[in-house]
């Protein structure tokens, strides 16, 4: 049996070359090229095309290409069947790598320096406090979430987490709920979010959660890392935020609108790192290789790996 590969905005024979390198028994079509609905086994999935899995008779699983499942999930025509999600140790290093970079450019106050730089202003009475007196809170404890827990603690952060429901992590501080996550508020100074899109989380990162996030810090006010989803923002109300001194700084990776628009204020907004959704970019050739592992597992009889519940949204 065959796959059937929909992607949109992505190139399709790069996907295609890796894949059957590693299924070479296999047929991987698009959506132009199917004919006979029946052949298809698993769809491979990049904000595909709506209705593009419906109507296959045979379909088992449903692979999303990158780490997270919304773009997936809003299609209105998608079969029951299991969607898989990714979780491979490149994608999880990528996004952990961004996420320090994010807050060490914070932290060490990289934008003070870059405009020192311009301006040929040399100097050395900047405060710089010590990991150790920077509070970061990450929103999402999975395992992108945990990787990155794990790689701040390692620098001396003092570092707490959040999910939605409770999870005790031994040499962390947790929170959860909404309780939970206003006290994760107030003792942060930078917030870092990699959450997933639903319900819940649709619209979290807004005016009324930038208020409650401490200002007692050494930075005098917090910062936020979005490496989650777009839709999980509020880009009008960062952007206030940003423009009133409410956030000290921010970086965003992925936007209510991708690509960005050029007419964009976020664009000019001021202590905004802006990176063009590719802080986990995922690698072909790994996301392939995780497929056919779980291809050739799943049909030697064991599950499928990290099913989606459909009802939680990941």
């Amino acid at each position: 049996m065959n796959l059937l590969l929909a992607v949109t905005g992505w190139d399709p024979a790069s996907w295609s070359k890796r894949i059957l390198a590693l299924l070479p028994e296999r047929q991987l079509l698009t959506p132009e090229t199917l004919r006979d609905r029946g052949q298809i086994r698993y769809g491979l999935s990049w904000r595909h095309p709506p209705g593009a899995f419906a109507d296959l008779p045979n379909l088992a699983a449903i692979f999303s290409l990158g780490a997270g499942v919304d773009h997936v999930l809003v299609d209105p025509d998608l079969p029951d069947v299991p969607i898989v999600r990714v979780v491979d140790p490149d994608l999880t290093q990528r996004m952990s790598e961004w996420v320090v970079l994010q807050t060490m450019l914070h932290f060490r106050q990289f934008r003070r320096y870059d405009w020192q730089q311009r301006e040929r202003i040399w100097a050395e009475d900047e405060e710089q406090p010590s990991a150790r007196d920077v509070r970061v809170g990450v929103l999402g404890l999975g395992v992108l979430g945990l990787d990155a827990v794990q790689k701040l603690q390692a620098i001396g952060f003092d570092v707490a987490g959040w999910s939605r429901t409770e999870r005790r992590i031994s040499g962390l501080e947790t929170f959860h709920g909404e309780a939970g996550l206003d006290r994760l508020l107030a003792r942060t100074d930078i917030l870092v979010s990699l959450l997933p899109l639903t319900a819940e989380t649709r619209g979290l990162l807004n005016r009324d959660l930038i208020g409650k996030l401490a200002r007692d810090g050494r930075f005098g006010g917090p910062f936020l890392i979005n490496g989650g989803r777009g839709g999980s923002q509020v880009e009008a109300d960062i952007l206030a935020a940003l423009d009133s001194g409410a956030l000290k700084g921010a970086s965003l990776d992925v936007f209510e609108t991708e690509p960005l628009p050029a007419t964009s204020p976020l664009w000019d907004a001021p202590n905004l790192y802006i990176s063009p959704h590719n802080a986990a970019i995922s690698e072909p050739q790994a996301i392939a290789r995780y497929i056919a592992v779980a291809i050739h597992a799943f049909e030697s009889g064991e599950p499928l790996p990290n099913v989606v519940d459909r009802r939680r949204g990941y």
